[in-house]
């Protein structure tokens, strides 16, 4: 059937769904009742119109500027810098974040012709400047092109007055050293607090 074998290659380019998980959803779907599908249909042909980038930390928004920068609350003297505005709704789960966001857009990646210059480093260093921020803290991953971001940022935010600190890492809570890499450990052992 032509309707099924469109939809379940349009759902399978989607992250982290393959051919079985699409072609699962594309039966759930048949399956359902008429409104339930007709309301997803609706969301995702509007959330392009509706969510936007907040213009001043670069994280989703669905008004003029995001849910942290519209807060009155937040600790407007921090900034958290992550990789993607997706980053920003995780960290937020864990109620822990009272500062505010600095979505920089991706990461330095030379293979990928990805350069400094293409992400929004530049508008970090005014946001520093311009706001009073005192303390910006890195949550890009632990990755080499994490690592590499994270030591330009630091380097062009020399002279800005604001303390640079980086997100800790290392075995996860629940975790088993077992299943630990030598590169976790390490950086466990480096990044190590007093009890």
């Amino acid at each position: 059937m032509r309707a099924i074998e469109e939809l379940t290659g349009l759902l399978a380019r989607l992250p982290g769904i393959g051919k079985k998980s699409a072609a699962r959803i594309a039966f759930h779907l048949l399956r359902v009742d008429g409104s339930y599908a007709a309301a997803l249909a609706e969301r995702i042909e509007g959330i392009q119109s509706r969510v936007k980038l907040c213009p001043v930390c670069g994280s989703y928004a669905e008004d003029e500027t995001c849910e942290a920068c519209a807060d009155p609350r937040r600790d407007r003297s921090t900034l958290c810098v992550v990789e993607q505005p997706q980053d920003v709704l995780t960290l937020e789960a864990s109620r822990e974040w009272r500062g505010l966001y600095h979505v920089l857009g991706g990461l330095i990646s030379p293979l990928d012709g990805v350069g400094p210059e293409r992400l929004r480093i530049g508008a970090l260093v005014s946001r520093v400047r311009d706001e009073g921020v005192r303390e910006v803290v890195l949550a890009t991953n632990p990755t080499v092109e994490g690592d590499t971001t994270a030591l330009y940022v630091k380097k062009a935010l020399e002279g800005t007055g604001a303390s640079v600190s980086r997100l800790a890492t290392g075995i996860p809570v629940g975790g088993d050293l077992e299943y630990a890499d030598r590169l976790t450990i390490a950086r466990s052992f480096r990044h190590r607090t007093t009890l």
